[in-house]
C-alpha cells in the first residue's frame, strides 16, 4: 500500500514539474481571463496546499490557513514545489499510515490534481501544449 502511494506521490510530482516548467518564466504571471490567480499563484498554491493538507490530514498537526507571501520567480516557484512534494514523500516514508493518513495522503493527491488540471488549461488558453501525461 506504501509503496503504491509513494508511485503515486511520485509521478505527480514529476508531472507537476513538467506542467511548471512549461510555462516560460517571461509568462509566469499570466492568468486567463477570468481568472481567480495567475500561473505562478496558481502552482504556489499547489505547493502551500502540499504542506497544509500534510500538515492536517496526514500528520494530524492542526495549522491554520496562513500561506506564505506568493513566490514571484519560475525559478522560486519551483524549488517551492520541489520542497513541497519533497517533504510529503519524507513524511510518507517515515509514517506508520493509518486510515486517516492514508486518506489525507489521498485527499493531498486530489488537490494537486484539481490545480494541477487547472494550470494545464492555464497553458492551453496561452497557446502552449501542455506535457503529456504518463501514469
Amino acid at each position: 500500500m506504501k509503496d503504491q502511494l509513494l508511485s503515486t506521490i511520485e509521478n505527480s510530482r514529476k508531472y507537476t514539474l513538467q506542467v511548471a516548467e512549461a510555462m516560460p518564466d517571461k509568462d509566469y504571471h499570466y492568468k486567463p481571463a477570468g481568472a481567480g490567480w495567475d500561473f505562478g499563484e496558481l502552482l504556489h498554491h499547489i505547493a502551500y496546499g502540499i504542506h497544509w493538507w500534510q500538515d492536517n490530514y496526514i500528520t494530524g498537526n492542526k495549522t491554520e490557513w496562513a500561506p506564505p507571501p506568493v513566490k514571484k520567480s519560475r525559478q522560486e516557484v519551483l524549488a517551492y514545489l520541489i520542497k513541497a512534494f519533497a517533504s510529503l514523500q519524507k513524511t510518507v516514508k517515515e509514517k506508520t499510515l493509518d486510515e486517516n493518513s492514508t486518506y489525507g495522503a489521498y485527499a493531498t493527491l486530489d488537490h494537486i490534481t484539481h490545480h494541477r488540471g487547472q494550470a494545464v488549461l492555464y497553458l492551453r488558453t496561452h497557446g502552449i501544449e501542455p506535457p503529456e501525461y504518463v501514469y
